[in-house]
């Protein structure tokens, strides 16, 4: 677990990978209400989905409010998946979300994954600014949906 300063973070904000330090009701509400992906995600299943992932922050430092999640599914050697990534609104365009996915990144990289795959809609400059990219053959991809 580390609390860091992250790797171009503004001023004012600090990245962790603790997860007692995310605030469970503000990451809910965000995600459940305001995150077109999660729209209506009971609180038990988000609880769920965080126990099973690495799960990371950016926090105020002077209030200690957090203003950023984000978790990643991984098995720590060949993938991983970066998931409910949500900077709240009050902090966009601060460049917050791009030194978020940045450090999220540089906390991955000591794993050797070969690939990290994400899904956006709406985000895609956040995410190149990162180094993510479209998918080369998108069509070697597959999907099971259960909902």
């Amino acid at each position: 677990m580390s609390d860091l300063p992250g790797p171009g973070l503004p001023e004012g904000y600090e990245f962790s990978d603790d997860t007692s330090r995310v605030d469970v009701d503000r990451v809910h509400r965000w995600l459940s209400g305001d995150a077109y992906w999660a729209m209506g995600r009971p609180r038990e299943k988000h609880e769920r989905a965080m126990a099973s992932s690495i799960n990371f922050g950016v926090y105020d430092t002077a209030s200690g409010a957090q203003v950023a999640y984000a978790r990643v599914l991984t098995d720590r050697a060949t993938f991983a998946w970066l998931a409910d990534v949500y900077v709240d609104p009050s902090v966009r365009g601060k460049g917050v979300g791009t030194a978020f996915v940045e450090g999220i990144r540089e906390h991955l990289r000591p794993f050797g994954l070969r690939r990290v795959l994400l899904a956006t809609r709406d985000a895609h400059g956040v995410y190149e600014k990162a180094g993510f990219r479209p998918l080369d053959r998108p069509d070697d991809f597959m999907v099971l949906p259960f909902e």
